[in-house]
């Protein structure tokens, strides 16, 4: 049977967030959130891919026989990289150049195939494109939110280079919130990302304990 609507939405943004609950897509987490705009990019990146293969996957799963599933859902993943690829180096170019080559790695990070596996091949076409864009946006809430700590702290800065990289609309969005020489220069190098990803999956857990809810672990995986 299919899954509510609500419960998607739930699990997607947060109940089982793909970084602060399945602990999965660590090596984009990491790399990409020195800034709040870096990790909002490669998460918008990220969920159109999600949604795209999940889409596809649920349309033609009745024609995958169970043995090959795996190759076809990485060509899937691959073919829906590939234009998004193309298209953000045709109209955000500058944001393309920033995330280089962590836009084709999607290929090889495990939330979207995660998805694939768990969800798109079992459940109808509508569900599972929900699933996908949810999860995705989940992964993009996830990333910005560690890339503004660690930009807030680190640089003193939110959204630096918004316009630049996404465009004049986003101007409003780049503040300054202490002066630069306050920063705390580890917060946004490599140790920073383990910091702040850590304690932002103790602060969810600590908010659903505070909740009443259970905790819900699917897994310790990274790319």
């Amino acid at each position: 049977m299919s899954a509510s609507y609500g419960r998607i939405v739930k699990d997607g943004l947060w109940e089982n967030n793909g970084v602060l609950c399945m602990l999965l897509g660590m090596c984009p987490t990491m790399a990409m959130t020195g800034t709040g705009t870096n990790g909002f990019g490669m998460g918008i990146a990220t969920a159109a891919v999600m949604a795209a293969s999940n889409l596809m996957v649920a349309m033609f799963r009745n024609y995958v026989t169970h043995e090959v599933r795996i190759p076809v859902y990485i060509l899937i993943v691959a073919a829906n990289v590939t234009f998004v690829d193309l298209a953000m180096n045709a109209w955000m170019h500058e944001l393309y150049k920033v995330l280089g080559l962590f836009i084709p790695l999607i290929v090889s990070n495990c939330l979207p195939l995660a998805r694939l596996e768990a969800f798109a091949a079992k459940e109808p076409v509508l569900p599972s494109f929900l699933d996908g864009l949810f999860m995705g946006l989940g992964f993009t809430f996830a990333l910005t939110a560690i890339g503004l700590v660690r930009e807030a702290i680190g640089q003193g800065t939110l959204f630096a280079d918004a316009a630049l990289l996404l465009g004049p609309w986003a101007k409003v969005l780049e503040m300054r919130i202490m002066p630069a020489d306050w920063g705390i220069l580890v917060l946004i190098l490599p140790p920073g990302g383990f910091l702040i990803a850590g304690l932002m999956v103790v602060a969810k857990r600590m908010i659903d304990l505070a909740s009443g809810k259970e905790i819900k672990m699917a897994g310790a995986h990274s790319v």
